[in-house]
């Protein structure tokens, strides 16, 4: 390794342990050399930020974090958490399951898993602990399960990845129901086990006619999800397009139908949604500019000439994921999958390991960063709802994270859970 790369990697690492926020250590570790390196100067970091962002497909992700704030402002999560409950609260832990329920509906709205966290969590922390669960386990459930907001489509990182790796939006969406599914039913299945241990409570069954009822008025909110991923799947419109056309819907069940957006609120959403996207956005410029220094001082290469001793595909995505989970605890996955994405990009063809594989496996490896310090973003914002410190729901956390770890495994051994919907739909 080159003391360039090491001034470059060293420098980054340095910043972010010191606090400094991530988008501007991206930047700012990139200085030194194109201040000592007479072949460079500051016209590239203007350039390649530039170039970063200058994809129509990266307008979907301001537009898509303005639908998911719309929808939670309309108070689309009472709904859900009301039709969930007649499914799965009579079971064992049952607000626990309603929890993980709701999330995975919720991904399919939003996109991104802080929003999960922040509109179920909201509602659910603190009824979970009015019926008698205790404070760790409810903020554990609530922080895992958010997850899947960048596993099940619309995700974020799935518009990201394929902006910056040339792969199809709509097979990256198309690939990642399934393995959100079973992320979620996993985490249900281990709450099972653990309410039976604990002895958490269940809640009274619904009759026929009430969750009838709760099903009809959370149906304009699902019918979201259906109208978007259908649309990008059959080729009616574009990821993007389809951003605009949530942004749109959201606006009419929040403004015509519920009447729970108006003057005085649709400022804060714009606000907060302009704060959010435009985070996310400078990440992707800084970000952009550290991967083309690492590529200009020939980090790919070496990674490649690495990895091209690896002529098993299996062993080469388990080592994929292990760095994707190893950078992921410490940086945002949209960091992570925007430097680290292209460099495998040349293993990967040279294995026949399909793309879309690769971008799944990826998606899930950086979503569990969302849950493990020091970064461990969802965690963290959970445990604040929850008035408790990130290291008291640890424990259950992990427990959790081992789900999800067993189930990229099993995206790893088994390439048809994530293709198999691709070749149906597409």
């Amino acid at each position: 390794m080159s003391i360039e790369v090491i001034i470059l990697i060293g420098g980054l690492i340095s910043l972010v342990l010191l606090g400094v926020p991530v988008a501007f250590s991206l930047a700012i570790s990139t200085l030194p050399l194109i201040v000592f390196d007479p072949r460079l100067d500051f016209g590239i970091v203007v350039h390649r930020s530039y170039n970063s962002l200058d994809s129509f497909l990266l307008l979907a992700v301001p537009f898509f974090l303005l639908a998911g704030n719309l929808m939670n402002e309309a108070r689309v999560t009472e709904r859900l958490v009301a039709m969930a409950y007649g499914f799965v609260g009579h079971l064992r832990g049952g607000l626990a399951h309603v929890n993980v329920l709701v999330s995975m509906l919720f991904a399919g709205i939003s996109g991104s898993s802080t929003a999960d966290t922040a509109g179920v969590g909201s509602v659910l922390i603190p009824a979970m602990r009015e019926k008698g669960y205790d404070a760790p386990f409810s903020v554990a459930v609530t922080a895992a399960s958010s997850v899947m907001g960048i596993i099940i489509p619309p995700s974020l990182v799935m518009v990201v990845w394929g902006a910056i790796t040339g792969t199809s939006v709509s097979a990256l969406f198309a690939g990642g129901i399934i393995p959100g599914i079973m992320v979620g039913l996993g985490q249900m299945g281990l709450i099972a086990y653990l309410a039976r241990r604990r002895g958490y409570p269940t809640e009274p069954r619904q009759k026929l006619p009430e969750i009838a009822e709760n099903t009809r008025r959370a149906l304009l909110p699902l019918a979201m999800p259906a109208i978007i991923l259908g649309g990008i799947m059959f080729g009616i419109f574009t990821p993007t397009e389809a951003s605009i056309l949530a942004v749109l819907y959201a606006l009419f069940l929040g403004v015509v139908v519920y009447r729970t957006i108006g003057a005085s609120n649709i400022g804060k959403v714009l606000l907060d949604t302009v704060r959010i996207s435009s985070l996310s956005l400078f990440c992707v410029a800084t970000a952009g500019v550290f991967g083309w220094m690492l590529a200009y001082y020939r980090v790919p290469y070496e990674i490649a000439q690495l990895s091209s001793t690896i002529n098993q595909p299996i062993l080469l995505l388990a080592a994929i994921s292990l760095t994707f989970l190893v950078l992921g605890t410490f940086l945002d996955g949209l960091v992570v999958a925007i430097i680290i994405g292209p460099i495998f990009l040349p293993s990967i063809a040279a294995l026949g390991i399909d793309p879309v594989q690769y971008g799944i496996i990826a998606t899930v490896s950086v979503s569990i960063g969302l849950v493990t310090p020091p970064y461990g973003l969802c965690l963290f914002l959970a445990s604040t709802i929850g008035g408790i410190e990130v290291e008291d729901a640890l424990a259950d956390t992990l427990l959790l994270i081992g789900v999800m770890l067993l189930i990229l495994f099993l995206l790893i051994i088994f390439p048809k859970i994530t293709l198999f919907l691709p070749s149906v739909l597409l």
